[in-house]
């Protein structure tokens, strides 16, 4: 039996209706500008812990909360509308590199419960604007539809009950901490997505609750291609079978590059559309030099040709990206879509 969307879901697509939302730029590069040391990742709880933690940006949730809450803030402060939960990697599957399999669905908790802090505390500064947490489900470090070992085509690192498992559990910590949308992001390889799309239809049945979910697929160069194979239209094919608030791209390419496959995209779907993209293309140090004011001018583009409904950035963007992308919006409508849910 299909259960009624929660009142933040409604809030949400009614708000959709009239208005480009403003998802938040990269946590990454925001934890980046702190240099975090060793120590800073293991905090007082991990310091005694036998393999290296530096890196495991998760990690950060139960260890540095304060500087997670504050990213959310800022970012809340520059416009958005849609705030996501420090949790990209938050799975058993790429918590095995950090031997930190165990903590999965405590750093989703946490995470969301941070971010929800910080959404309700903008919310109640300005009740007509409300702000929303999304749940952010990665892509994990493994593939489903391809062999990592070139000599052995048939091998798979990991199978799809394993990450349907995985997801599960994450979704399952997500929803509990307070998530109101749950983002299936920078999907490479659509198999992976569709175990974690298995996994959010089973936690609504199980908890007979329903939420949005928000699809985003990667594009990794200029072949139109994701990863393992598939252009837009095949991946849109591939996850048609489940009812979502938005399908959209994000991340490996800035702007620029990736409007002609939101083209694509949107004449091939009636959902909502959302994009983040990169600051650019990385340079040869691996960092990002579009400034705000310029990838500003390039959202521009997506808005004057009604591309989008959701948009925000991804590896590159600060708070200062999102600030400019949150005032160019204002002046235009959004795209026309439809909902999986009659409100």
């Amino acid at each position: 039996m299909q259960k009624p969307p929660s009142t933040a879901a409604t809030a949400l697509y009614k708000l959709l209706r009239k208005n480009i939302l403003i998802l938040d730029g990269a946590m990454g590069t925001m934890i980046q500008k702190h240099q975090f040391s060793e120590a800073d990742y293991r905090g007082q709880r991990f310091a005694q812990f036998e393999y290296p933690l530096q890196g495991n940006n998760d990690l950060l949730s139960l260890t540095q909360p304060e500087a997670i809450l504050a990213i959310h803030r800022q970012y809340l402060e520059a416009g958005a509308d849609i705030i996501e939960t420090n949790t990209f990697s938050s799975t058993t599957i790429g918590m095995a590199d950090y031997h930190l399999e165990h903590l999965a669905y405590e750093l989703n908790l946490e995470s969301a419960r941070i971010a929800r802090r910080a959404a309700d505390e903008y919310s109640s500064k300005t009740p007509l604007k409300l702000r929303f947490v999304a749940g952010a489900m990665g892509p994990t470090n493994r593939t489903a539809s391809m062999s990592p070992d070139v000599n052995d085509p048939g091998y798979r690192a990991v199978g799809f009950d394993d990450l349907r498992l995985a997801y599960k559990q994450q979704a399952e910590g997500l929803l509990d901490g307070g998530c109101d949308i749950f983002l299936v992001e920078t999907i490479f390889d659509t198999l992976n997505a569709k175990a974690a799309l298995f996994a959010l239809e089973e936690l609504k049945e199980e908890r007979e609750v329903d939420f949005p979910i928000m699809i985003s697929g990667t594009i990794t160069d200029a072949s139109g291609r994701t990863l393992s194979g598939q252009t837009v239209e095949a991946f849109l094919i591939s996850i048609a079978h489940i009812p979502v608030l938005s399908i959209g791209l994000n991340c490996a390419l800035g702007a620029d590059q990736l409007k002609p496959y939101l083209k694509t995209l949107g004449r091939n779907t009636s959902s909502a559309v959302s994009a983040y993209p990169n600051a650019g293309l990385p340079n040869a140090f691996g960092q990002y030099d579009e400034t705000p004011e310029e990838m500003q001018q390039l959202m521009r583009g997506y808005f004057a040709d009604n591309l989008v409904n959701i948009v925000g950035g991804c590896c590159g963007t600060t708070p200062e990206h999102i600030r400019l992308i949150a005032q160019a919006a204002q002046k235009f409508q959004p795209r026309p879509f439809s909902i999986p849910h009659i409100i």
